[in-house]
């Protein structure tokens, strides 16, 4: 069974989130016959953590507080990667923040002249609130700021996960994102994972998010070797490209469920107000009897 390209849930804000997405993160995967299917059942500690290994994920113990193994789905059907959206256990209050650390590979000159790809100020506050993270990390992002991607990666309150090396598309059309055919796909998840081992980090997770959000089974099936969970969401926090932090954090408050997955960006010059926005949603969210989990957490129930 052949699936369409995931978008974006939100139907009224395509238009904004479509140029937002080309440089960030993507569209919500709309739900499809083949999905329940798709998405499989946790696999068993040990497997998850061969599948790490066969990722390129660093094989040693990571530091206290991370997942020492990192539970993964099985396969879909026909071996497709699996793809997570949402926990399946739906009446405890748990919700994942996820940040997109989004850096293309041709972005350089830009980082060279100033621009700023990196969101300090972001993880200092996730710090400080104590809320248990899921970075999904570009390799040239971690290639760029490599001390920020080790110190993120030896945080017991982070896990890296895989955005890809260069940020390209992995199926098309993308949002204008160029596109890498299954082979270079394949290639540039583990170059991505050898970046972040590269740079010293070492709570890596063998979880995907695709650029853009988009795939479709070619996609996966180019993945299937890789041995990695892709990671959804369901909750869009629209912060990519936005000006004000009020909207955003009213956008993720309204749209929070038991078990929600949502994205947001670690990317200063494409989510100015990600770090003010953030400092809203936490306490009205904790207020609410909400839990803040890593994915992993959230694979694992």
């Amino acid at each position: 069974m052949t699936n369409s390209v995931r978008k974006v849930a939100a139907a009224a804000a395509t238009a904004v989130l479509g140029a937002a997405l080309a440089g960030c993160g993507g569209g919500a995967g709309a739900p499809d016959a083949g999905r329940e299917a798709r998405m499989g059942t946790p696999v068993a500690s040990a497997s998850a953590s061969t599948s790490a290994s066969a990722a390129g994920a660093p094989a040693a113990s990571p530091q206290a507080g991370a997942p020492a193994k990192p539970p993964t789905m099985a396969p879909g059907p026909n071996g497709l990667t699996p793809v997570f959206e949402r926990a399946k256990q739906r009446t405890d209050k748990t919700v994942a923040l996820t940040f997109d650390a989004d850096m293309t590979s041709d972005q350089g000159p830009r980082a060279a002249d100033g621009e700023h790809f990196d969101n300090p100020a972001l993880i200092s506050t996730l710090r400080t609130l104590k809320v248990p993270s899921t970075i999904f990390m570009t390799g040239r992002w971690a290639e760029e700021y490599p001390d920020q991607a080790k110190s993120i990666g030896t945080d017991p309150n982070f896990e890296i996960a895989n955005h890809s090396y260069s940020h390209h598309a992995f199926t098309s059309p993308c949002y204008g994102l160029p596109a890498l055919d299954g082979a270079a796909a394949r290639a540039d998840v583990d170059r991505a994972f050898a970046a972040f081992k590269q740079a010293g980090a070492v709570n890596t997770v063998p979880y995907f998010r695709f650029p853009g959000g988009c795939y479709d089974d070619q996609a996966l099936r180019a993945l299937s070797t890789a041995k990695v969970t892709a990671v959804q969401w369901d909750v869009v926090s629209g912060d990519a490209f936005a000006k004000d932090p009020v909207a955003v954090a009213e956008q993720v408050l309204g749209g929070v469920k038991p078990g929600s997955v949502v994205v947001m960006h670690c990317t200063r010059s494409a989510a100015p107000v990600t770090e003010e926005a953030v400092r809203r949603i936490v306490p009205e969210l904790r207020k609410r009897g909400y839990r803040f989990v890593k994915v992993s957490e959230l694979i694992g129930r």
